[in-house]
């Protein structure tokens, strides 16, 4: 049994402009141990569908709308709000985008870490702070003791990342969300910290979802991968499923937009033309059909439905077969 099952989820906005449909119909799993990249486009739903998870959609505009995810064999969409706020940060944890946001910037480090720890497990404040500093010293944080009693602004954009993978993991979670744990980071910090990541996982033994654009880092990290585009899921697999055969015409602009190191010199970097619809203007058939050199008068009509090719490997494309 998986530790965690997304079936057929649907979140919804209401804007000014009208309802829209960010996530529409997404499912996937996550077994026990492993790590699952989420990965597309900025605006694909990646993001949203994490937020969906934790049920920590902006309010009132986001609603679920439809689907099921379950959690050990627990549908966390019909859980009471006070029931799913001792799953957040106990069963599940999550690092978010941005972490100077993440961070409140008038409480220390040490007063943020403990918290979740005093909030979740039967501790004494001692107790709390003595595990803290362990902690920010596990997520290689330098003179942890002294970093508990600094505030965020005085810590570098890598030092906070680490203090906001140290607080999502204070309880030693089942299952950790990473929303692009990396973004606006150097290169070199970007690999301590999904070092750090898999280290994590490995001695904790917890599983990992991680969103990311990035497909080297999908590939360096992940056994298997969801490619979303537009609210759905145009392809998934396991890791070698998607760089070796991927199916979908948008995975395959994706993986040939990477440039290589047998790249010839000063030559034109390959990229998907057009852009992505939006939510308020999505086509009837195929979502990908504007941006596809594949389509045809079909894929406007008619919306592809996930089709099997092999094992876990499925993809959401009328013409596969042709491609």
């Amino acid at each position: 049994m998986a530790l965690l099952e997304v079936e057929s989820l649907v979140t919804e906005f209401d804007t000014d402009e009208g309802r829209v449909r960010a996530v529409d119909g997404v499912s996937f799993s996550v077994e026990e141990g492993s790590t699952v990249g989420i990965v597309g486009e900025s605006g694909c739903g990646k993001s949203v569908t994490a937020l969906s998870i934790m049920r920590l959609l902006p309010q009132p505009m986001g609603q679920l709308a439809g689907g099921s995810v379950r959690f050990r064999e627990q549908d966390l969409t019909q859980l009471p709000l006070e029931a799913m706020e001792l799953v957040r940060g106990n069963d599940i944890g999550m690092v978010f985008q941005e972490p100077m946001t993440a961070l409140n910037p008038v409480h220390t480090i040490g007063r943020q870490l403990t918290e979740v720890m005093l909030l979740h497990r039967d501790i004494s404040a001692d107790q709390a702070t003595r595990e803290a500093v362990k902690l920010l010293e596990r997520v290689g944080i330098p003179s942890p003791d002294i970093r508990m009693g600094e505030y965020p602004h005085q810590l570098s954009g890598g030092m906070r990342q680490r203090v906001v993978i140290a607080i999502a993991l204070a309880c030693s979670p089942a299952l950790l969300i990473a929303d692009e744990p990396t973004t606006a980071l150097d290169v070199t910090i970007q690999a301590q910290i999904l070092e750090l990541i898999k280290e994590l996982q490995s001695d904790l033994g917890m599983s990992v979802v991680l969103i990311t654009h990035d497909l080297g880092v999908i590939a360096e990290t992940c056994e298997s991968v969801v490619v979303m585009y537009a609210g759905r899921i145009a392809e998934k697999g396991s890791v070698y499923d998607i760089f070796d055969r991927p199916a979908h015409p948008y995975t395959r602009g994706l993986l040939s937009s990477i440039p290589r190191l047998d790249t010839l010199p000063k030559s034109k970097l390959s990229v998907i033309d057009g852009m992505v619809p939006g939510l308020l203007e999505l086509p009837l058939g195929c979502r990908f059909q504007n941006r596809c050199g594949h389509a045809v008068p079909a894929c406007g009509d008619t919306a592809p439905v996930p089709e099997q090719i092999e094992g876990s490997h499925s993809v959401s494309c009328l013409r596969w077969r042709e491609l």
